[in-house]
């Protein structure tokens, strides 16, 4: 008669799959993405099952075909690429899926993306660094039309010692499909401006990163932030609920020189529309690529195309970034000739690239050095 410890045994080797039978191949370690020296990457995926695996990523201009080895492990390796993050993701079989082996996401509703960061041989201005870090937090508002509401709160180093200052705040929007969280996973908002604080070119400030749809009023499948549905009841919700929220829990200077406002492709149009028609709230409106359309210039920008002459006198800077293969690029340039005609001052940036947040990180990291001075 087996004894209960014999038992116990002969179970855990049936579970395991040690008894009466050969143990089958274990699963095999991937590790991926796998950044070398050189600038090079290799990516890995393990799909046994699959037929075709390609790589998409912003640094290649198309599609990298993946070869697959005898344990069922897809790879391919790429070219040397510029130093800086990246999204990417494995189309398998036709479906787009992020890279189950890194932990490195792209928070977005639209699609499945994961990040490699190749730093090369100097750090880059969004490159985690031994200098003070200030805090990222996770804090929630009430809505009475939109319920709780998501919003991420960046406050510089020294912020929680120095109880008697306050500070400036730089509300920052995110494009379209993008989350509250995308600012500091994939655009490293509070490690630039750890970085440019660190060496004296930024002023310490508040960033505010709020969720930008009006959602669950505003469907998530109802197009770009800027459209007209989206800003009427995003309006409501940022002036009346964000923006009370954040100067009753945080030390902010509450007066349009200590209030600025930016934001990227949808959030940039968002952006726009709040920042040019409320310069009496805020001194600084800067637009990362804004989404915009031409027949919406005049209806959009009422306020302020009804009388330049205060924009110029309120605005400490307006400021416009577009990346020359950007799609919006071209609504971008009508837009500054309208200004132009209408004699509002702006700075603009025209930089290489398309639509992207290796762009954005480059436009963040310029006006951060502007704000607040």
């Amino acid at each position: 008669m087996l004894t209960i410890h014999k038992k116990l045994i002969v179970v855990l080797l049936l579970f395991s799959g040690f008894a009466g039978k050969a143990q089958p191949n274990p699963r095999p370690v991937v590790v991926s993405p796998e950044v070398h020296s050189d600038n090079t990457v290799t990516f890995r995926l393990y799909a046994p099952l699959a037929k075709e695996v390609k790589l998409n990523t912003q640094f290649e201009k198309k599609p990298l075909v993946m070869s697959k080895d005898e344990q069922g492990v897809w790879s391919v390796t790429s070219a040397p690429a510029k130093p800086d993050m990246y999204p990417y993701a494995f189309n398998v079989d036709g479906l787009q899926v992020a890279d189950p082996s890194n932990s490195a996401v792209f928070p977005n509703e639209g699609f499945q993306n994961s990040l490699v960061e190749i730093t090369g041989s100097s750090p880059l201005i969004h490159t985690i660094q031994n200098v003070a870090h200030g805090t990222v937090s996770y804090r929630y508002y009430q809505s009475p039309e939109l319920g709780m509401r998501a919003v991420v709160v960046y406050t510089p180093p020294g912020y929680e010692a120095n109880t008697k200052s306050n500070y400036p705040v730089l509300y920052l929007l995110h494009g379209t499909t993008d989350t509250e969280e995308t600012w500091t996973k994939v655009g490293r908002a509070n490690i630039i401006l750890d970085n440019l604080i660190a060496e004296g070119k930024a002023k310490p400030m508040i960033i505010v990163m709020p969720y930008g749809r009006a959602y669950p009023v505003i469907s998530k499948s109802s197009g770009s932030l800027r459209n007209w549905d989206n800003l009427q009841e995003f309006k409501k919700d940022f002036f009346n609920n964000l923006m009370p929220f954040i100067e009753k829990n945080y030390r902010t200077i509450k007066d349009k020189n200590g209030r600025a406002i930016a934001g990227f492709s949808g959030g940039g149009g968002t952006t726009l529309y709040f920042g040019l028609n409320n310069t009496d709230k805020f001194g600084y409106v800067c637009g990362f690529a804004p989404g915009m359309l031409k027949n919406e210039f005049d209806r959009n920008n009422e306020v302020a195309f009804k009388n330049p002459e205060l924009v110029n006198k309120n605005l400490k800077l307006f400021w416009i970034g577009v990346g020359k293969e950007d799609g919006l690029y071209g609504v971008n340039q009508e837009f500054m000739q309208v200004l132009d005609q209408k004699k509002i001052k702006y700075e603009s940036l025209i930089s290489e690239g398309g639509h992207t947040w290796m762009n954005c990180k480059l436009y963040l990291s310029t006006i951060a050095q502007k704000l607040f001075k």
